[in-house]
């Protein structure tokens, strides 16, 4: 109690109850609540913020990748690739070469996957980042200042020893190793163009070990309630080099572009890239790492799938700085070579809401 009489705020004890429950998001929304949890709503300050930026209709940039064996074609591919990346740091990609069947799969297992009984969830449910396989609400749930309104499942793909589909939760366990080897392929075509478009040799990103380090976190963000007072994903930077993001038709992602919010409209079939912190960082700041979040809807569900390229696994003896073709007297360095081992360790100290990894590591 407090002077008053009223009863004092525990919030480390309501999520420690929430996590306790094993059951996530979905778990409240199955018991019929209709009010969220303190711990999920906004400082009224934050909101306020929200309401003086401005929302805009721009659409994000859409690359075709058809034809890109011919050259005079692939040349112009680069080009959309470099400004999307200079200017946006995001661009959806059609004509990929994943079929919509294998997309669609991906998706419906995942949705499969939250909509079973809670039991069967709690199996996979930890915050042990050994673990291959994590289902849970919030990675950084203790954390950041507010709780998400999502469920995540996120299964690594980074460790070749780690190799047996049979650890994976059998509703999505096909899909998910067909989608894992799609997207790994589509990954290096793009860091093949996006060194292309540093002017570099197409081998170089690939060569650094950026495609290495894959890992899925499959989002499942259940209808809510009182959507105007949380998020689905707090406002925050991709820590890694690449992003390439699956969603179905429900709204909801938002980028941070010309000091406004802008809705990413899903395109059926087509995939969502954006540049992370690292590949800011190794490319001086020639390409653009952008803050990015996702409102939460009173639709639900929407799936999305990212499927994120960290590095290799071995991070403590590897080191990442602006590549040297890149510097020079008129463009010096404005990053710092960093452990990649301490770049991710940065990450994961603090909630998702607080990171833009690349301003710690300024020159």
């Amino acid at each position: 109690m407090d002077a008053s009489g009223a009863q004092e705020y525990d919030r480390m004890q309501d999520l420690k109850d929430f996590d306790k429950t094993e059951a996530g998001v979905k778990g409240l929304v199955d018991s019929g609540l209709q009010k969220i949890p303190k711990i999920f709503v906004r400082p009224a300050e934050e909101l306020a913020e929200d309401l003086k930026h401005k929302r805009a209709q721009i659409e994000v940039p859409v690359i075709d990748l058809g034809g890109l064996e011919k050259a005079d074609r692939h040349k112009q591919i680069v080009e959309e690739v470099r400004t999307a990346s200079e200017t946006w740091g995001f661009f959806q990609v059609v004509n990929h070469g994943i079929s919509l069947n294998v997309l669609d799969e991906m998706l419906d297992g995942i949705q499969k996957f939250n909509e079973q009984g809670v039991e069967e969830k709690k199996k996979y449910y930890t915050r042990d980042k050994i673990k291959r396989v994590r289902f849970h609400c919030n990675f950084d749930l203790f954390k950041s200042r507010t709780a998400s309104w999502r469920d995540t499942l996120q299964i690594s793909f980074s460790d070749p020893d780690q190799n047996d589909s049979d650890e994976l939760p059998a509703l999505c366990r096909k899909s998910t190793v067909e989608y894992s080897k799609h997207v790994r392929e589509l990954g290096n075509i793009l860091f093949g163009l996006l060194s292309e478009a540093l002017g570099l040799k197409p081998e170089q990103l690939g060569n650094m070990d950026c495609s290495e380090g894959q890992f899925l976190s499959c989002h499942y963000y259940p209808a809510c309630p009182e959507p105007e007072l949380t998020l689905g994903t707090a406002k925050h930077s991709d820590p890694g080099f690449l992003t390439i993001l699956l969603q179905n038709q429900i709204n909801g992602l938002q980028i941070f572009f010309q000091n406004q919010w802008i809705d990413v409209q899903p395109i059926r079939g087509a995939l969502l890239i954006n540049i992370g912190d690292l590949l800011q960082l190794v490319s001086n700041g020639k390409f653009r790492s952008i803050k990015h979040r996702v409102v939460a809807n009173r639709l639900g569900p929407r799936i999305s799938v990212a499927c994120f390229f960290s590095g290799p696994i071995n991070m403590d003896k590897v080191f990442y700085g602006p590549i040297e073709e890149l510097i020079s007297e008129e463009n010096p360095p404005i990053y710092k070579e960093v452990m990649l081992s301490d770049f991710m360790m940065k990450f994961s100290s603090a909630g998702l809401d607080e990171n833009f990894l690349v301003n710690y590591f300024k020159v």
